[in-house]
């Protein structure tokens, strides 16, 4: 069955109230940059991608990549929703020993395709994946997502080179572009502008949409898919910690935070959630039930 576009958006507000419940429970996390990504990430593993949640191993599956590893809790939100592991697991996020770690590990957590954290570093890891399955003939898709301040690697621009010299058309990138990061926004640690006009100046196919507009996302991934000659950026303008009214447009929300339980109870409140289901996300009890 089709999800549309109303399942996804409630779908997707599951997926931030866990991701906010893992950083709250964790006592650290980054909410700002996960919130910004979750439209995104829910229309990937519910709409576009080609995968087995029985079988993470396939070798036909279309891969992802979380180049911003520092928003995993997003990841691991909307992973947990489409059955890639089971939803108790959200409970282990940044604990020692635990399969969730703070950013994605290849080790502990089955469909992750490559640990990421170190910016720049997954770009270019996907570049490779992607390569690799067209040298191996195999017609799978690889997907991967930057953060904007991640762009002020230089890794990230070689990659870019890379890429559209070898034509590597079955590659998508798509970039969470909330316009901040860790410290304050983009435009004043070092500006990013004009970004469109960069990629495009490297070769790639540039789609630029709102990255919270489901119709546009849509459209957005079904011009990638007909594109056959260069490889896409889909550059998704967002909104820092979207969904929360505290959080939206703050680059203190980046992350390295410790939320109190006001804090969690504000966001779940912006997030819709009925007073009499807040106890079960404050004391993690919520991960034992289904959604």
């Amino acid at each position: 069955m089709t999800l549309d576009h109303s399942q996804l958006c409630t779908l997707a507000t599951q997926a931030r109230r866990d991701a906010l419940t893992m950083i709250y429970r964790a006592g650290s996390g980054h909410p700002g940059g996960s919130l910004s990504a979750i439209d995104l990430l829910t229309w990937l593993y519910f709409r576009q991608m080609n995968f087995d949640a029985n079988n993470p191993a396939d070798p036909q599956r279309d891969r992802f990549i979380l180049s911003k590893g520092h928003a995993c809790p997003a990841l691991y939100a909307v992973a947990a929703l489409a059955k890639l592991l089971p939803r108790t697991d959200l409970a282990s996020f940044r604990k020692i020993n635990g399969r969730l770690q703070g950013h994605p590990h290849v080790g502990t957590t089955a469909f992750a395709e490559t640990s990421t954290g170190s910016l720049g570093q997954g770009f270019s890891v996907a570049i490779g994946i992607a390569l690799g399955l067209r040298q191996q003939k195999i017609e799978a898709n690889t997907y991967v997502m930057l953060g904007d301040g991640e762009l002020q690697e230089g890794e990230v621009w070689e990659g870019a080179m890379f890429c559209a010299h070898h034509r590597v058309h079955r590659l998508c990138a798509i970039l969470d572009y909330n316009k901040m990061q860790s410290d304050d926004t983009n435009a004043n640690i070092m500006g990013l502008e004009p970004l469109a006009d960069k990629w495009r100046a490297f070769g790639w196919h540039v789609l630029e949409i709102d990255g919270h507009d489901y119709a546009a996302i849509e459209q957005a991934f079904r011009d990638y898919k007909l594109n056959k000659f260069k490889p896409t950026l889909i550059l998704a303008h967002t909104l820092k910690g979207r969904g929360v009214s505290y959080m939206e447009g703050f680059p203190s929300w980046h992350g390295s935070v410790k939320m109190s339980d006001d804090d969690l109870t504000r966001a779940l409140a912006d997030l819709d959630l009925a007073a009499h289901e807040m106890p079960a996300y404050l004391d993690g009890s919520t991960w034992e039930v289904a959604p």
